[in-house]
């Protein structure tokens, strides 16, 4: 093992009996499952932040590079976790350059994750007809119709964006989820057709393996040391297996275990990354649906 704070810990969830009357299945216990200390904060980006944020106080800068600092600020604040503060330097950002198409994705993605679908569509819509090819505006927007209900929708946007980069297994993955939403068994007949273009080198190709069936959760999760050459690459990696491996339980009706991979995703703090977004979304969505 090359990291000092790698480990196995073993994680069981607690039956309540105010649970009894909800939708979530029996509680399982996770075992074994691999874990690393949270990501530690590059200390580079605060840094950065505080010379953004002197740069903004002087008087000669224009409009446009006024706009420039606030969406550059806001996108290290976001990747700090520090939503709020980010939504007001891209809010900033767009009302000093109405045209930074970027700004707009990132907006899409806010008001996604606070459940405020309309909105978000609307911010994709203005990335896109600013710039149609920003490829990450067509995942974005697509993820907000998977959430938003709209399946059909969003498997053609992630279409659009498979098409980009059709070796990427992150790309095929995403499309599965929004496929399977409608038609479980043709997705995963496009799920064994889109796989056949991937790099199998590549550790993601491991996703594809787990959601065809061809490995064991436990070979999965077997696979995510190898290779690794940092605690950062393994958190990453960490936070990503977490949040598919939530999804395929989410499917199968086991909540419960869903619900704890999603929690262990965000225990990596790999803000940036949207298996982490996500991960507090399904988390809110499956509190909002045991309210009822």
């Amino acid at each position: 093992m090359i990291f000092k704070h790698l480990a196995f810990a073993s994680f069981a969830i607690l039956s309540l009996s105010a649970c009894q009357s909800t939708s979530l299945s029996e509680p399982k216990a996770i075992v074994n499952v691999p874990f690393t200390a949270p990501l530690i904060t590059d200390f580079r980006n605060e840094i950065t932040i505080a010379r953004y944020s002197e740069l903004l106080n002087r008087a000669d800068l224009s409009p446009d590079q006024q706009a420039r600092l606030h969406y550059d600020r806001g996108v290290l604040f976001d990747s700090l976790g520090m939503t709020t503060l980010a939504r007001i330097d891209f809010n900033r950002a767009v009302q000093l350059k109405p045209d930074l198409a970027e700004v707009y994705n990132f907006l899409g993605i806010h008001h996604t994750l606070m459940q405020q679908y309309e909105k978000a569509y609307e911010f994709f819509d203005s990335a896109l007809e600013l710039n149609e090819q920003h490829e990450y505006a067509y995942l974005n927007r697509g993820i907000a119709l998977y959430y938003g209900e709209r399946p059909r929708l969003a498997q053609a946007d992630l279409e659009a964006f498979l098409k980009l980069s059709p070796s990427d297994p992150y790309r095929v993955l995403w499309l599965y989820l929004a496929q399977s939403k409608a038609d479980k068994e043709q997705a995963l007949i496009d799920l064994q057709a889109n796989s056949a273009g991937l790099d199998d080198s590549q550790w993601a190709y491991q996703l594809i393996e787990l959601y065809l069936g061809n490995i064991s959760q436990e070979e999965f999760l077997a696979t995510i040391i190898e290779g690794v050459q940092s605690e950062q690459e393994y958190a990453h990696r960490l936070c990503e297996a977490y949040f598919y491996l939530a999804k395929i339980h989410q499917a199968q009706g086991d909540n419960y275990v869903a619900a704890d991979y999603f929690r262990l995703a965000l225990a990596t703090n790999v803000h940036e990354f949207v298996e982490y977004k996500y991960a507090r979304l399904e988390l809110e969505l499956m509190a909002g649906e045991n309210a009822l």
